[in-house]
């Protein structure tokens, strides 16, 4: 049997080493049009920021050690320029000597990944543009680095790879300014969310302009000083970093009129086959199965890649395998010494699909607060109104936010519900967690709000209600919300004639406790309108 693979990194080698193992007696054979076929490119900006000081570390195998270890034939700098599928075979080009050679195949795995998006402008090939998807991108970005020693970075884009690069530059000691076209940086995670990012760098002196994008770049003498915005600003600059996002490396699946999918990726089944079951698609260059939304999205994703070649390879080499598994896009960056991740939809994708939901939010610490070091998290859980179904979830902070992540990630995937989250039965010491974990808390404020025991509101929804304050005196004195008074928890019974009962009200705290606490004794006394601000004080204003 001949198996042959278009591309490595992720997908091509996880399916090479995984047919091999299945198949001792194939003859695979791995064509990568880069110069190297598996390197860890989640690790690139942190080899930028000096972190990762070796090169050798990001090369996770070489051609030469897995002609060794597997006897798979790894061609690098040899690019798939055809497919023939009625002949079984494809056109490969030598990038080195320009030759022109056909590679048989009976199965072909499709792994060539995703394109970064470079906008068509000018200037915009200038030698001191980059990106960052490849070994090569990451080399020339070091040399340019240390050969011109520049003071001020532009990066266009603010997701995970964006903010990843702004902390290594950042790092490095360069003056760093973010470009964000959408409103508000982390586009995956919801606007409240991604406030927790914003604030971490503004803390670090990080310039982030949201709410315009690239739209010209200024260059003198052959290199880019200039960013200019849609919205008529420039931002002076001696190097450039475009992370705008990625679209699926379709070309020679079009052309070879394989089926794509709704969101632009390959469409294939569950064993990654394509439209034509002799060929299969992995990683980036493919759709999957959402877990939650059931529809076929682009998961351009280091976890889901793997995974993929993991069953390509096997069915390939065998004809049987474990069918891949649906996707929730489970995702976390550092940003400084903020954790920010997301799993699932967010709440604004949610209703992109139809879905009728609520969240909950909760703000503990990581582990026991009597415990030293207990360090604050933000956690939003997202669920569907009518069946308490998980729909995705947020977390920001310092220790424990993947944790938390992968917990509901891991409900998730099973159709949990907010009660089944209630009832987990998590592991609890003092020094790991608490008795109430942060998963519990999360979904005991999901359940009361769809018991309609406790009803609340975020900050961007307050408008015409009374405010009411009920931190201690000294904790109000020291900031609140503009035209709110305060009653304190201890004298809320004692004073509730202050208030009327017929008045929408929302009562507030630091992080939301107090708050519930308050919105209970109330409507027990007959306030019929009040509601909580969910996360308090500190989740309107993070810090």
């Amino acid at each position: 049997m001949k198996i042959v693979i278009i591309g490595g990194v992720a997908g091509g080698m996880s399916a090479a080493t995984r047919a091999r193992r299945m198949n001792e007696s194939a003859q695979i054979t791995v064509l990568e049009r880069g110069g190297y076929v598996s390197f860890a490119n989640c690790g690139l900006p942190y080899y930028l920021a000096g972190r990762i000081v070796s090169r050798d570390k990001l090369l996770v195998t070489t051609p030469q050690t897995i002609k060794q270890r597997f006897n798979i034939d790894v061609h690098v700098r040899h690019e798939v320029t055809g497919i023939d599928r009625a002949g079984k075979e494809v056109e490969v080009r030598n990038l080195q000597t320009q030759e022109m050679f056909t590679l048989a195949y009976d199965k072909l795995i499709i792994a060539t990944g995703a394109n970064a998006i470079v906008p068509p402008i000018d200037h915009v090939r200038a030698g001191n543009v980059f990106l960052l998807r490849s070994m090569e991108d990451t080399l020339a970005a070091e040399a340019w680095l240390k050969e011109h020693q520049p003071r001020r970075v532009a990066i266009v884009g603010a997701g995970f790879i964006g903010l990843e690069m702004a902390e290594a530059m950042h790092d490095r000691g360069l003056a760093v300014t973010i470009i964000e076209k959408a409103p508000h940086a982390l586009p995956p995670v919801d606007a409240e969310m991604a406030a927790l990012a914003h604030s971490a760098l503004k803390r670090h002196e990080v310039t982030l302009i949201t709410g315009t994008g690239l739209s010209w770049l200024r260059a003198q003498d052959g290199l880019v000083n200039g960013v200019g915005l849609d919205d008529g600003r420039i931002v002076d600059t001696d190097m450039v970093f475009l992370s705008i996002g990625v679209r699926p490396n379709t070309l020679l699946a079009a052309q070879a009129e394989l089926k794509l999918g709704p969101s632009g990726g390959i469409e294939v089944d569950r064993y990654q086959r394509t439209s034509d079951n002799d060929i299969y698609a992995v990683g980036d260059v493919t759709e999957a199965l959402h877990g939650v939304s059931h529809k076929s999205v682009r998961v351009p994703l280091a976890g889901p890649a793997n995974r993929q070649g993991r069953t390509a390879g096997e069915h390939a080499a065998t004809g049987s395998a474990p069918p891949s598994g649906p996707v929730m896009g489970t995702a976390i960056v550092q940003v400084f010494d903020l954790s920010l991740g997301v799993t699932g939809l967010s709440q604004r994708d949610a209703a992109r699909n139809g879905l009728d939901v609520d969240a909950s939010y909760v703000l503990p610490g990581h582990h026991a607060g009597y415990y030293p070091g207990a360090q604050q998290m933000y956690l939003k859980l997202i669920y569907e109104k009518a069946t308490g179904r998980i729909i995705g979830a947020q977390a920001g902070g310092g220790a424990g936010v993947d944790k938390r992540l992968d917990v509901i990630a891991t409900a998730m995937r099973f159709g949990a519900t907010i009660d089944d989250l209630a009832e987990l039965d998590l592991a609890y010491a003092p020094q790991f967690g608490s008795a109430k974990d942060p998963v519990h808390m999360a979904a005991f404020v999901a359940q009361n709000q769809r018991r309609d025991l406790a009803q609340g509101v975020i900050f961007s929804e307050l408008d015409g209600q009374l405010l009411v304050d009920v931190r201690e005196p000294d904790e109000f004195a020291s900031g609140s919300l503009p035209g709110a008074i305060n009653i304190p928890l201890g004298k809320l019974r004692s004073r509730i004639g202050e208030l009327e009962r017929n008045q929408p009200t929302v009562v507030f705290c630091k992080v939301g406790q107090r708050g519930y606490v308050a919105q209970r004794i109330l409507k027990q006394n007959g306030f019929a309108n009040v509601k909580n601000l969910k996360g308090g004080l500190q989740m309107a204003q993070p810090n």
